[in-house]
C-alpha cells in the first residue's frame, strides 16, 4: 500500500504526500525531545517517550491534519489549506490545547502518574512543562505555515514564468504562418482560403487553451494533440502530399496534465527545418507513452536531419546542447514545472531527427473527464498537389 495511503480517505485529494511529511518531522524531533527528558532524569526512557511522542503526535493530528480535514470550514484551499483568519488561529490554539491534554493523558498513562497534581506539588515545573510543550508546537506550526507560504509563491512565479514562455512561443508560431500564407495567396488563393479557415479555428483553440492554468491540470495531452492536428492539418493545406503525419495518443494518457504550447514548437521545427527543406517531404509521428513513473512523449520526422553539436560524438544531441528558439523554449519550461523534466535530441543528417521528452506523471482530476485521443491517420497519404 502507497504510503499516501495511510491516512483517511476522507481528507482532500493531493494532501497526504504534505501531512505524512510533516507528520515524519514531527515524529523525528519528538524522539529527540524524549531522548532529552530522558538525559535529563526527569523520566525513565519509556515514560519519556510517551510523553514526548503523546503530545507531539497528538497536537501534530489536531492542528494539522484536522485544518486539512476541515478546510472548507477553516475557508482554505488546496495544495497547501493555509490562510491567516481569526477563524484559523482559533483554531489552532484550540488544536493544540486539546492535543496537548490528549498527549499527557497518554504518557500519564504510561507512566502511572498524574501531570495534574504537578500543578498543586510543583507549580514551576507544571507551567514550565505546559509552556514549553506549546512553545514548540507554535514553533512547528509558524514553520510549517512560512514553508508552504514559500511553496504556494514558488508555484505562482513557476505559473507567471510559463504563461510568459507562452507569450513568446505564440507570435514565434503566428508570424511563421502568416508568412507561408502570403506565399500561398500569390501562388493558390482557393488553398490560401482554406489555410485561413483553419488559422482561424486553430488560434480560437490557442486562446482558450492560454487562458488555462498551466500547473494546475487545466490543460491536458489530449487537448495539446487535438491542437497539434489542428495545427498539421493547417500545414498540409500548403505542403500537399509532402507531409504525412500520425499522432499516437493512448486514451488513458489523454487527460494527463501538460502545460500548453510544451510539444507545438517541437513540432513546428521538425516541419520547418525537417521536412520542408526536403524536396520530397516525409512523415512526421508523435506519440506518447507511459514509461513507470513518467511520461514519455516523441517527435520523430523524417526529414534532413541535423548535424551534432561540436564536441559531442555520435548521432545524440543532449539536452545541454545549443538549440533554436523553440528548443530552448521547452529546455526553459521543462525547468520550471514541478519535478522538472528531460529532452533528448537525436538526429542524423539525411535521416531525420527524433526528440524525446520525459516528464513525471501528474495526478489526474477526477473533475477532468478524458479527452478523447485525436483520429491518427495511417501516414495520411493525401492527394493534395505538392507545394511547389
Amino acid at each position: 500500500m502507497p504510503l499516501p495511503h495511510l491516512l483517511p480517505r476522507w481528507l482532500p485529494e493531493g494532501s497526504h504526500s504534505g501531512l505524512l511529511r510533516r507528520g515524519a518531522l514531527v515524529a523525528v524531533v519528538a524522539g529527540f525531545i524524549g531522548l532529552f527528558n530522558w538525559a535529563q532524569k526527569e523520566y525513565s526512557l519509556a515514560v519519556g517517550m510517551a510523553y514526548s511522542y503523546g503530545i507531539s503526535m497528538s497536537i501534530w493530528f489536531c492542528t494539522d491534519v484536522l485544518r486539512v480535514a476541515l478546510h472548507r470550514w477553516l475557508g482554505t484551499e488546496g495544495p497547501h489549506f493555509w490562510r491567516l483568519s481569526p477563524r484559523m488561529v482559533l483554531f489552532l490554539l484550540a488544536g493544540t490545547v486539546v492535543g496537548y491534554l490528549l498527549g499527557t493523558a497518554a504518557g500519564d498513562a504510561v507512566g502511572q502518574r498524574s501531570t495534574l497534581a504537578l500543578l498543586w506539588d510543583s507549580p514551576r515545573r507544571f507551567w514550565g512543562f505546559l509552556f514549553s510543550s506549546l512553545g514548540i508546537s507554535l514553533a512547528f506550526l509558524a514553520f510549517f505555515y512560512q514553508r508552504e507560504k514559500g511553496l504556494a509563491l514558488e508555484r505562482q512565479a513557476t505559473e507567471a514564468r510559463l504563461k510568459l514562455l507562452e507569450t513568446q512561443l505564440e507570435p514565434h508560431m503566428l508570424f511563421n504562418t502568416l508568412a507561408n500564407l502570403r506565399v500561398l495567396i500569390q501562388i493558390d488563393p482557393p488553398r490560401a482560403l482554406d489555410m485561413l479557415d483553419r488559422l482561424n479555428g486553430y488560434l480560437r483553440a490557442t486562446l482558450k487553451a492560454s487562458r488555462t492554468d498551466v500547473t494546475g491540470g487545466g490543460h491536458t495531452l489530449g487537448a495539446e494533440f487535438e491542437r497539434l492536428e489542428d495545427y498539421l492539418e493547417l500545414m498540409a493545406v500548403r505542403m500537399g502530399d509532402r507531409l504525412r503525419y500520425t499522432l499516437d495518443l493512448p486514451e488513458d494518457l489523454a487527460a494527463q496534465p501538460l502545460p500548453p504550447l510544451l510539444l507545438q514548437p517541437l513540432v513546428e521545427n521538425a516541419i520547418r527545418h525537417g521536412l520542408e527543406p526536403k524536396v520530397s517531404g516525409g512523415a512526421l509521428v508523435v506519440s506518447a507513452q507511459r514509461e513507470g513513473p513518467h511520461l514519455v512523449v516523441s517527435v520523430r520526422d523524417e526529414g534532413v536531419g541535423m548535424a551534432a553539436p561540436a564536441g559531442e560524438a555520435g548521432l545524440v544531441a543532449s539536452a545541454r546542447g545549443s538549440g533554436g528558439f523553440g528548443l530552448n523554449q521547452v529546455r526553459e519550461r521543462l525547468a520550471s514545472l514541478p519535478g522538472g523534466g528531460q529532452i533528448e535530441v537525436c538526429s542524423q543528417p539525411g535521416e531525420g531527427t527524433t526528440i524525446v521528452l520525459r516528464l513525471r506523471l501528474q495526478p489526474q482530476s477526477s473533475a477532468t473527464p478524458p479527452v478523447p485521443p485525436p483520429a491518427t491517420p495511417p501516414a495520411m497519404p493525401t492527394s493534395r498537389s505538392s507545394a511547389p
